[in-house]
């Protein structure tokens, strides 16, 4: 059976297609498509008029793949930015009348369970617990797991591109906004600091975008080979730090430039790296894990 699993998430709309065949499954296509559907409307809970078009526009586009690939079944989900805006229902409806595709808006402890199924399938987990981290737009989200299962998992609206609206950081950031946004996050994840007390881990799994997009500037930065049928890459704490370094200090436009960051990624990389060094100094965390799969891969295994 070939199957089609979108991904709408707040920054991209995500797309995979694969033959399964019980636990049998091959890759077909895979895509995403950058909306940035939070842009200029995320805090006042709207999608506003562009990145709404845009993503009407990144479906279309999706649609016409999945057609070409003669996909037997399709099932798209949305995330963050659709859940929690006002007129995310009206894109839901629009896309259904447009498109005849029906969008699943799922709630952010359905996220993180779907999260945690990609990341499971991608990373061999033994009896230690493991602390997952999912960087969005607009939510991110924390599971901690180990071999036996899910021990928490929570969605925070912690997303990056929501972080960039409500903080608007200056170009490069400064270390009063580094505190500010810090003191934030302490207040916002009291519920998941106080699990760590109880349950250490000792290793960070990070999964999408932003986690992609560390892992490529090492690789470009320290010449590492990307070894086609591997499902993670550990970052090696000296290797990150001269990433947090970089970004931290960095402008905008030096990034712009710097092998391994995508545009769409440029000006939300410096606030997820921020996120990250916040989790690894307050959870005494000195390995770092990224996984290849996250929401779209965990769906395609649990629905199918």
């Amino acid at each position: 059976m070939r199957i089609a699993i979108i991904d709408l998430g707040t920054n991209t709309f995500n797309l995979l297609i694969c033959d399964k065949k019980g636990e049998n499954q091959k890759t077909i296509f895979k895509n995403k498509i950058a909306v940035k559907l939070g842009e200029g409307g995320i805090n006042k809970g709207i999608i506003a008029h562009a990145p709404y078009q845009r993503g009407i526009k990144a479906l279309e586009d999706h649609m016409k793949t999945i057609k070409e690939y003669d996909v037997d079944k399709v099932r798209a989900f949305a995330t963050s930015a659709i859940r929690s805006t006002k007129n995310g229902a009206d894109f839901v409806s629009e896309v259904f009348k447009k498109l005849a595709l029906r969008i699943e808006v799922i709630d952010g402890d359905k996220e993180a369970e779907l999260i945690y199924q990609g990341v499971k399938k991608a990373i061999p987990f033994d009896l230690d617990y493991k602390l997952i981290m999912d960087i969005g737009g607009g939510s991110t989200e924390f599971i901690i797991a180990n071999a036996e299962g899910v021990h928490y998992k929570k969605s925070y609206q912690l997303g990056v591109s929501r972080l960039k609206e409500l903080f608007k950081p200056k170009d490069p950031i400064t270390k009063e906004e580094i505190q500010t946004i810090e003191n934030h996050f302490k207040s916002e994840i009291k519920d998941l600091i106080d699990n760590i007390k109880t349950i250490p881990c000792k290793k960070l799994i990070g999964s999408s975008g932003s986690f992609d997009t560390l892992v490529k500037m090492i690789r470009f930065k320290f010449n590492k080979i990307e070894l086609k049928n591997n499902t993670s890459f550990e970052i090696h704490m000296e290797e990150y730090k001269w990433a947090q370094d970089f970004l931290i200090q960095s402008t905008l436009s030096e990034r712009l430039n710097t092998k391994g960051i995508v545009t769409m990624r440029a000006d939300m990389i410096v606030l997820s790296v921020i996120f990250i060094n916040f989790v690894l100094r307050e959870f005494d965390i000195k390995e770092i894990i990224c996984s290849k799969y996250a929401l779209k891969e965990g769906a395609m295994q649990y629905y199918f």
